[in-house]
């Protein structure tokens, strides 16, 4: 997202693409959660909401993202001689090194720059349900990425949208057709 410094930009795009909950899934990514080689990012069981595990493949551009992260955090260890283990740290500022809790008023003023504002990070968990789906992603496995424990939790965050009723009624009239 346009407006944000490319530390939170990544916590988003991972936020968006895995619908993970930024503040207590995405922020408290660890170095040794990730692994480039293999191409996965990974929730340790006991560190979710429902306190299940998950592992996710990384997409090309996460995974650019991350080993460029990856190396701005090296960059920064060189430069403090302070060892972080987080992948999300405040790469300069007063919180230098410190890993990145909140940024409520950095994303409200994205947000606004971007004409969504009132915009909510955990909208970001809505619309990984809707592309997963939209995606031809089987439901189960949706679940599985987005930590949905529940059918009827899931349920609520896949919203049915105008647009999906007009596709529906495309669909249905190229059917009968």
């Amino acid at each position: 997202m346009r407006g944000l410094p490319s530390v939170l930009a990544l916590a988003v795009q991972i936020a968006y693409t895995y619908g993970w909950r930024v503040k207590s899934e995405v922020l408290t990514l660890t170095k040794g959660q990730v692994d480039l080689d293999a191409g996965t990012l990974r929730l340790e069981p006991g560190s979710s909401k429902n306190r299940d595990g998950r592992l996710v493949y990384l997409t090309p551009e996460l995974r650019d993202g991350l080993k460029a992260q990856l190396a701005r955090i090296e960059a920064l260890q060189r430069t403090t001689g302070k060892t972080t283990p987080y992948v999300f740290p405040w790469l300069s500022g007063v919180y230098r090194g410190r890993r990145v809790k909140n940024f409520l008023y950095t994303w409200r003023k994205a947000c606004a720059q971007a004409g969504c504002p009132g915009m909510l990070r955990h909208d970001l968990r809505r619309t990984a349900v809707r592309n997963l789906i939209h995606a031809g992603v089987p439901e189960r496995v949706a679940m599985k990425i987005t930590g949905h424990r529940t059918r009827a939790v899931f349920d609520r965050y896949h919203i049915v949208s105008p647009d999906d009723l007009r596709a529906a009624v495309d669909k249905l009239r190229r059917h009968s057709a």
